[in-house]
């Protein structure tokens, strides 16, 4: 009967022995196996054997791409400008022993990495080129942490830029400027407006002016024509005077007696005698 249970505790004892030392790897992971403390090798997936009690899998570690988020964070551009920005990384471990004892925490590394690249390459441009070069931002910014990465068995395959955008501060000042220039650009439009008003209006009253004295050119030219023609009529140069200016007397009276405004007119009985007084010439 002892024998038996002995048999069966051996029985036992190997069964789990065996279990410890197949090691079936998934597909996309590969496990850091230790011998006694110490590096001995990667397993790669599928079916491997390892020697139990001796050989230990430290470490199991993927092989998929990791999509590793960059928290947003203050930076500062070359004009002292505030904007906030984050990012994403994308990246593969391929050398999973470096990845390991390479570095204590690959994942804060590269955060802290990438966090501190960005500072650097945004704080050497301006406000604009930061908020409109994105593509140039991500450029620089793989090609300054590629290398670094490598060494711990890391392959960076992109870094995107997900935000970029000015502080709060910043955006608030912006939308004030912003406002500001539209107020100047109102008010130009205004002036510009008056003043083309007032051109046009200038030029209105030129060119009345210019019609009245025509009109007074060719009412003049009329009224030589009929002094000539009533002239070369009467063959007599005292009377066309008479004749126009009575006429313009009569005219006058006219308009006078045809005013709203209470007046009293005194019309002389002789014309004749009036108008040869206007011109001042004595009755004959």
């Amino acid at each position: 009967m002892d024998g038996l249970i002995v048999m069966l505790v051996f029985f036992i004892l190997v069964l789990v022995t065996i279990a410890m030392g197949v090691r079936i790897v998934p597909q996309g992971s590969k496990h850091v196996v230790q011998r006694l403390g110490k590096y001995h090798r990667t397993l790669p997936p599928g079916l491997n054997i390892i020697i139990p009690y001796i050989d230990i899998v430290a470490y199991k570690v993927t092989t998929k791409d990791i999509v590793l988020d960059i928290p947003s964070q203050e930076v500062i551009t070359r004009d002292n400008a505030v904007i906030i920005a984050n990012a994403v990384a994308y990246i593969n471990i391929i050398s999973p022993e470096k990845s390991v004892y390479g570095v204590e925490d690959y994942r804060l590394a590269i955060q802290n990495l990438v966090q501190t690249s960005l500072r650097s390459i945004v704080g050497e441009m301006d406000l604009d080129d930061a908020l409109s070069s994105r593509d140039q931002i991500k450029a620089k910014l793989k090609a300054a942490i590629s290398d670094d990465i490598a060494d711990w068995g890391i392959t960076l395959k992109t870094v995107e830029i997900q935000d970029i955008n000015p502080s709060e501060t910043m955006q608030k000042a912006m939308e004030e400027q912003a406002a500001a220039e539209r107020e100047r650009r109102a008010t130009v439009t205004r002036a510009d407006g008056e003043k083309e008003a007032a051109v046009l209006e200038a030029d209105g009253r030129l060119e009345a002016s210019k019609r009245d004295a025509q009109a007074k050119v060719v009412l003049a030219e009329a009224s030589q024509r009929a002094i000539q023609k009533v002239t070369e009529a009467i063959q007599n140069r005292e009377l066309p005077a008479m004749f126009i200016l009575g006429e313009r007397y009569v005219e006058a009276m006219r308009q006078m007696a045809g005013s709203e405004n209470a007046k009293i007119v005194v019309v002389p009985a002789d014309i004749p005698t009036a108008v040869r007084g206007i011109m001042g010439k004595p009755e004959k």
